[in-house]
């Protein structure tokens, strides 16, 4: 069954009035293509205002949406082969972040990315795509891999955050996640993040230093989730749409504030609507930023990556 949010009730009726009519049409036969054009071209309009004026909650919904695409369905979309690595050779795999060498339009590329899974087996399988610090560690293994035969990294993010439990910080989940922003800053090969849902916290930084670093338009990018600051700041989840829009976390809010290199945009309603016109986007702006940084030298590369992370958050008055 598909899940309609709140905000997008106006569009699932007037899409049941279209299915009604065309039902009656069929069995009556009776010629109602004015009718119908009209109800189309409304349920146009109001997609249109709809999903051009979502407010951060709603943003953060549609991040959610249990049918949109995660890592595992656009390396399918967008790799011609993919051979999935494991481990981080100290404790265990950790199956909240997934990577691999693949072949994208004949270039080879490591890509390493979160995995939420589609049902609840899936989810519980992988951690709800939250991962432990041998997570991030397997991602450091292959981006040292990756650097030692000089192939690009892209990263795909989409993450409630890194785990918390107390295991995760007995093994060294701080000292993880920082290790792989030291090393992401000065690794000797072209990297390109892409926020393809949820960009929570140092669970979305452990993997999210790049040349590049993308939103796709309806994701959320932030050191905290929207409940989680409603309950630090108001002691409840009940102010989470408030929170939301305090927390500026939506695509727009972070090209504005030059936190992100670009928005990438998604077929209307969202990227579940249509995955493989939004993998097909995907691919076209990663093999258009690969040609512009492969003819740059390393150290241009990686000077002009710690440079855009220094300049972050720096005010002039």
């Amino acid at each position: 069954m598909h899940t309609t949010f709140d905000f997008e009730k106006p569009i699932a009726d007037l899409q049941s009035q279209i299915d009604k009519i065309t039902q009656v049409s069929d069995k009556t036969k009776v010629d109602m293509t004015a009718t119908l054009a009209e109800l189309e071209s409304r349920l146009e309009e109001t997609r249109k205002t709809i999903y051009s004026n979502l407010t951060g909650w709603e943003e953060v919904q549609l991040s959610r949406h249990p049918d949109r695409p995660q890592t595992l369905d656009y390396i399918s979309y967008i790799c011609d082969d993919f051979i999935e690595m494991h481990g981080d050779r100290t404790v265990k795999d950790d199956k909240a972040i997934i990577g691999g060498f693949a072949t994208i339009a004949g270039q080879t590329v490591m890509i390493i990315g979160h995995q939420k899974g589609k049902n609840t087996k899936e989810r519980q399988y992988r951690n709800f795509g939250m991962a432990n610090p041998e997570g991030y560690r397997k991602a450091l293994r292959l981006m040292r891999l990756a650097e030692k035969f000089n192939k690009p990294v892209i990263s795909f993010i989409d993450t409630m955050g890194a785990y918390p439990g107390l295991e995760a910080e007995e093994r060294g989940q701080g000292e993880a996640i920082a290790r792989n922003l030291l090393e992401m800053s000065v690794l000797k090969v072209p990297i390109l993040c892409m926020i393809i849902g949820e960009g929570a916290s140092g669970g979305a930084l452990g993997i999210g230093i790049g040349d590049k670093v993308y939103m796709l338009q309806h994701t959320w990018y932030s050191v905290i989730s929207p409940e989680s600051c409603s309950s630090i700041l108001w002691r409840s989840w009940d102010f989470k749409q408030r929170a939301a829009e305090c927390l500026k976390l939506t695509s727009k809010n972070m090209l504005e504030n030059k936190l992100i290199d670009g928005i990438i945009e998604e077929p209307q309603g969202g990227a579940h609507h249509n995955p493989q016109m939004m993998a097909n986007t995907i691919k076209e702006q990663i093999l258009k930023d690969l040609a512009i940084l492969k003819s740059k030298s390393i150290d241009q590369i990686i000077t002009e990556r710690i440079d855009k992370f220094c300049a972050m958050g720096v005010v002039v008055e």
